[in-house]
């Protein structure tokens, strides 16, 4: 093969691996847009916000090819849109556990998401201790000239989850998976140490809103809090709104 065919087949491959990389990139970007509306739903309207962040990334090439040939996946675009379902990932980290049921409840409602699959390790721990509910979704992407489906990997966890599942990770890279066994142990024991934090939180959450719901206050009805301001209610407004809902 001539220099120049082979520069021409790269780039025609480069530029179908762009596209499909893309299509990852455009699924993230409508995920995270789903995601950062909750938020300021919850924000100026529901009186807790249960995301506490968001983190999202992308697979590189070189990751994929390494899982590809992990898991004895055939390396054409088809098989890997196929079988590789983590290329886009979201990491939710709330602060309760039952933050974590409420937000996927929320994002399994919403029509243009489908859900592939479910796997609850927190009802369902893994051996080493590890926590997370994880949620394979499918979500349309729109291009110029067609529709496409993607593959998108959501894990929703608690902050003492998070924390856990980060170092336990710096410690298994760090010793390229040979860890210790005393080490082991001990990411075992912390790992259930972080789920008495996790139970004793939850227990002060539901504690904590009760008394905020038998003690409502009332006292900012005459003002509309949006984009970090607070917007004056006219009360002929308020009257006018509320004599409407009295009629229906």
């Amino acid at each position: 093969m001539d220099d120049s065919k082979q520069i021409n087949q790269l780039k025609a491959v480069r530029k179908e691996l762009t596209r499909f990389m893309l299509r990852y990139k455009f699924g993230l970007d409508e995920m995270n847009t789903k995601l950062h509306i909750l938020q300021e739903e919850f924000e100026h309207i529901h009186d807790y916000n249960p995301i506490e962040h968001l983190k999202s990334r992308i697979k590189s090439p070189e990751s994929i090819l390494r899982k590809c040939q992990r898991k004895n996946v055939p390396i054409t675009q088809d098989s890997i849109g196929k079988h590789i379902k983590d290329i886009a990932g979201i990491r939710i980290v709330c602060s309760f556990i039952s933050d974590i049921y409420k937000i996927s409840e929320i994002i399994q409602g919403q029509q243009d998401i489908k859900v592939i699959e479910i796997k609850d390790y927190i009802k369902n721990p893994k051996p080493n201790g590890y926590k997370s509910l994880h949620l394979i979704l499918s979500i349309p992407v729109f291009f110029s000239d067609c529709e496409e489906e993607v593959f998108i990997e959501i894990q929703i966890r608690t902050v003492a989850m998070d924390f856990w599942a980060s170092l336990e990770h710096k410690i298994y890279y760090k010793y390229d998976g040979k860890v210790p066994a005393h080490l082991v142990e001990e990411l075992t024991t912390s790992a259930n140490i972080a789920n008495q934090l996790d139970e004793k939180m939850e227990f002060l959450h539901q504690e904590m809103k009760e008394a905020k719901e038998d003690k409502n206050a009332d006292n900012q009805l005459d003002f509309l809090p949006l984009d970090n301001k607070r917007f004056p209610l006219p009360k002929q407004l308020l009257e006018s709104l509320m004599e409407k809902r009295d009629k229906k």
